[in-house]
């Protein structure tokens, strides 16, 4: 990969890395906690991943020695308590709390990852974290609640008991539990090789995965969450003969009795 300087003054970088958009948070001075800039920076940067054919794959990681110490309270307290959104009519909510999404994040933490950081991961589909990550479900201790989906995808992802263990206590855990009970999938020996590790998963997705199955995956899987089994069940057939009939279903089948990697174009 490229690599470029942030942007002086701005809160959220973004970089093309062939078919994977990396998107680096950059408050570096601040703990990358979220102020309304960034909420918004960071939004329009999803909304590129999710829109954008070309791209295949996206990473979220962070400048800096912390993932995100959080929200900037002071800044975006009073946007939240008035019930506005932050999100700009381009950007997509990077919690996905918005409806369908059909484009596969990999999120690389470091150093401390608090309260919304927690939920940027369990909204991500595969989570890196390095060795020194630090993690807590703070939003207890503040006389709130997580309201970016962790009282919904923390418990489905590691357990109830698991869940109410850190969401009721507000207490902090290491990377080593965090892997335990599945917040994250890896562990990396810092930040820069989290990095490094969720930019690899994701050109392994964007260049050797045929891009209409990954999305037809991820649409599958979530019906049976938000639908059913049964629901997911009745779409497998269809969806299979239509991905056989596809340019990229043609191209896999001929790459497997040519016995080479296969060339997708996502048709």
């Amino acid at each position: 990969m490229a690599t470029t300087a942030p942007t002086p003054g701005s809160t959220v970088t973004v970089e093309r890395d062939g078919h994977v958009l990396m998107i680096g948070l950059n408050r570096p001075d601040k703990r990358n906690a979220f102020n309304v800039t960034m909420l918004a920076d960071l939004s329009r940067a999803y909304g590129l991943l999710e829109s954008d054919d070309d791209l295949r794959c996206g990473v979220l990681f962070a400048h800096g020695e912390h993932f995100t110490g959080g929200l900037d309270m002071v800044d975006v307290g009073p946007v939240v308590a008035s019930g506005q959104s932050p999100y700009p009519k381009d950007g997509r909510d990077p919690w996905r709390l918005d409806g369908t999404w059909s484009t596969p994040v990999v999120a690389a933490a470091q150093g401390w990852v608090m309260t919304l950081g927690i939920e940027l991961l369990l909204a991500a589909d595969i989570r890196v974290a390095a060795r020194d990550a630090r993690f807590a479900q703070l939003e207890i201790r503040r006389g709130i609640y997580p309201f970016g989906g962790a009282t919904v995808r923390f418990p489905r992802e590691t357990g109830w008991g698991n869940a109410m263990r850190w969401m009721l206590t507000g207490d902090e855990f290491d990377a080593a539990e965090a892997h335990r009970i599945g917040i994250v999938q890896e562990i990396a020996e810092d930040g820069a090789q989290a990095v490094e590790r969720a930019r690899h998963i994701a050109h392994s997705i964007a260049e050797k995965s045929a891009p209409l199955g990954v999305k037809t995956t991820l649409a599958s899987a979530h019906r049976a969450r938000t639908d059913g089994d049964e629901e997911a069940f009745q779409q497998l057939v269809p969806d299979i003969s239509r991905l056989f009939a596809s340019s990229d279903g043609a191209e896999g089948v001929r790459s497997f009795v040519e016995r080479r990697d296969a060339v997708f174009t996502g048709t």
